[in-house]
């Protein structure tokens, strides 16, 4: 088994500090890391719907940079810190970028993530085209 790894380019310095890649490519899928939605400063927004969006539109770049799109998306996790008060704002949001069919899709609930203040974390396998 290979694996190709995938990192955008502004993901360089998470690659070589913390030693692990935005995705990896193997057997004809895409594997990510799960994504926050910090905002362009690293800081989480204090707002709900721009940090689930900015989560979601971080996937999105990994998933372009692999070659992938949301349609190619068979199975995602979420990560939530407060998930029963936050999941009717992060579905809203989610439903902006990942159509029917549904992939498969279990959400955790947690008590914290890498990022003070963040709450969502989401981590996508995707099948590859050819």
């Amino acid at each position: 088994m290979t694996i190709e790894v995938v990192n955008p380019s502004a993901s360089k310095a998470l690659y070589d500090r913390f030693h692990f890649s935005q995705a990896v490519k193997s057997n004809g899928l895409l594997v990510c890391s799960g994504q926050i939605g910090s905002g362009a400063g690293g800081a989480v927004p204090a707002d709900l719907t721009e940090e689930f969006r900015n989560a979601w539109n971080a996937v999105k770049r990994v998933l372009d940079e692999g070659g992938a799109s949301f349609a190619d998306v068979v199975e995602y996790t979420t990560f939530h810190v407060g998930l029963q008060k936050t999941m009717g704002t992060f579905m809203k949001v989610r439903d902006e970028f990942i159509k029917a069919p549904w992939p498969a899709w279990t959400a955790i609930g947690i008590t914290e993530l890498a990022i003070p203040g963040a709450h969502v974390e989401i981590r996508v396998i995707a099948r590859l085209k050819g």
